[in-house]
């Protein structure tokens, strides 16, 4: 079974999360290694929002794109 891309319009959709507010979650979670060590490391800047379905990466994606941002 060849490996999967699933991109940030899929997640959205499955999550019911509007592709700007996910961009702006993973930017913010990109930002902090400590809770998403994955995440950090996967990151490339311009370049779209994929992963390898199932992988460590698409899950701290999926917690990231959950998680609300605090407002300071």
């Amino acid at each position: 079974m060849a490996d999967t891309q699933i991109q940030l319009k899929n997640v959205c959709d499955e999550l019911k999360v509007e592709p700007r507010e996910a961009r702006a979650r993973l930017r913010w979670a990109v930002k902090d290694p400590k809770n998403f060590p994955e995440l950090a490391k996967a990151y490339k800047p311009r370049q779209p929002w994929q992963w390898t379905k199932g992988s460590p990466t698409h899950k701290e994606a999926i917690k990231a794109i959950n998680t609300t941002i605090a407002q300071s």
